[in-house]
């Protein structure tokens, strides 16, 4: 799994939004302390939230499973563009036969016997279709959920911080909580104040 930061919004942006309320732009700092703090009273601990929705990030995300993707697809305030199987299947069809020493480049692999061993075989059964010039679109259908994607994602700070509390935590499939505590990584250290309450403190993640 692979996740790069690609743009964000900076933190005055916030603050000045909050500021316009009370008309208080005296009172900033162009994203100083004094602003920071602004944004963690108003935006954390008085729980007015929808002023967070001002910060956007961009994320690439790459090497995570269709299944992940299903997910994903569950958090409705953010926007994603998703690899196309459509056009991008051909790359399986010259593969040659998928071994457990080359699957990795495919699949996501966990480390579950049984199952990776029935997922190689899922894809050897697609590559196989593949090669006999079945059009991708019929193809698809049998693609397992452990295929692996890419994706741009997009997200305001106040949905990142309720998928940060929900997919950090010990109960979320393991994929998607090694995604959320890669994205709170990727983050700028300076606005990572806004989130480190959401991430689930159980076993050694922030």
């Amino acid at each position: 799994m692979e996740v790069k930061l690609l743009n964000f919004t900076p933190l005055w942006v916030c603050s000045n939004a909050i500021r316009t309320c009370w008309q208080s732009f005296e009172r900033g700092d162009n994203g100083g302390e004094k602003d920071l703090a602004l944004i963690n009273r108003v935006g954390n601990e008085m729980k007015h939230s929808s002023t967070l929705e001002h910060i956007f990030y961009n994320f690439y995300i790459k090497g995570v499973s269709r299944a992940l993707l299903q997910e994903l697809a569950r958090h409705r305030m953010a926007s994603l563009s998703v690899k196309s199987t459509r056009y991008t299947l051909k790359e399986l069809r010259n593969e040659p036969e998928i071994t457990s020493d080359s699957a990795a480049k495919y699949i996501v692999l966990t480390g579950n016997e049984a199952v990776d061993s029935a997922s190689i075989k899922a894809l050897n059964n697609l590559r196989e279709i593949l090669g006999a010039n079945t059009s991708l679109d019929i193809a698809k259908y049998c693609l397992p959920e452990c295929y692996k994607t890419e994706l741009a994602w997009s997200i305001n700070a106040r949905s990142l911080q309720n998928f940060l509390s929900l997919r950090s935590s010990k109960s979320a499939l393991w994929e998607i909580r090694a995604l959320a505590n890669a994205l709170f990584a990727a983050l700028p250290e300076e606005h990572k104040f806004i989130f480190e309450h959401c991430m689930y403190k159980g076993s050694g993640e922030i």
